[in-house]
């Protein structure tokens, strides 16, 4: 992963997602029940680095419905920007959206927006579950290219896997117990595994939570301590909602904290503190 990713890369882990046909009317590849997240949540979230808030993050969905394909889709976006010193030498300007089928949670669309210090990207992905292919369009001014690469079945990018994490019911799982997320991205399937660690209390700059703790596991790389070195708070009620992301780095620990929200579709559940 490179270096400029390093204060968001808690959120793109776990953020596990043009013409061509994606999912026709009446043909969705499964079907998902859910109550989590609906339409007009509003997550705001802090990036800090020890002591030192280095950026914010937003996790959304519109207000109202799109239609990809002449689906229903929930339009959910992720974005994060660098602030106060980190934004001097590092400068990130981020934006990831996926239009997320309301049956199937899958992607039939997603846009990636990417501006970090020089690097830029601009992409369009299109995907075909039926066919399991995705259609990539590489929007970049000096040179667009367009490709279509193979896809694992039901597989996801990183929007979209993040709110399909929400759909599990954890009171039925062991503490122990792995889910496995089919991920695209970059024009590379992955498969992430995550493993369900149990309930705690987390706090937060909103205030204190009751969560699920998942920890994905990681590959060998050079940014993070281990095999399990980020954590995922998901508040333990209907909503299950990222509260807290912590990651244990070679050049220290990052968190990204939620400070606000708003439209969830069910009461958080708080803490009270005693005074």
């Amino acid at each position: 992963m490179n270096r400029r990713w390093f204060l968001f890369a808690p959120v793109l882990i776990m953020l596990v997602a043009a013409t061509q046909r994606a999912i026709g009317p009446g043909d969705p590849v499964r079907s998902i029940p859910q109550s989590s997240f609906g339409r007009g949540e509003v997550i705001q979230y802090t990036v800090h680095y020890g002591l030192i808030n280095g950026g914010e993050a937003t996790v959304e969905t519109a207000g109202t419905l799109e239609r990809v394909n002449d689906r229903p889709c929930y339009k959910a976006t992720v974005s994060g920007r660098t602030t106060g010193s980190f934004d001097f030498f590092l400068r990130i300007r981020d934006q990831w959206r996926a239009y997320i089928d309301t049956t199937s949670i899958l992607p039939l669309r997603s846009h990636r927006d990417i501006a970090e210090k020089n690097y830029r990207k601009k992409e369009t992905v299109n995907y075909d579950h039926i066919n399991d292919f995705a259609e990539v369009q590489d929007n970049s001014k000096d040179k667009p290219r367009r490709k279509t690469v193979k896809t694992a079945n039901n597989t996801l990018e990183l929007v979209s896997g993040f709110y399909y994490l929400r759909t599990f019911d954890f009171d039925r799982m062991r503490v122990g117990e792995v889910i496995k997320v089919p991920g695209y991205l970059d024009g590379d399937n992955f498969m992430l595994e995550v493993t369900y660690k149990g309930r705690t209390i987390v706090e937060t700059k909103a205030g204190d939570v009751r969560a699920f703790k998942l920890v994905p596991k990681l590959p060998n790389n050079k940014l993070f301590r281990g095999e399990n070195a980020i954590s995922v708070y998901l508040s333990d009620d209907r909503n299950k909602i990222p509260v807290l992301f912590q990651a244990e780095m070679f050049v220290g620990t990052v968190k990204v904290d939620m400070v606000k929200y708003q439209g969830l579709k069910s009461r958080l559940n708080m803490v009270s503190r005693v005074n």
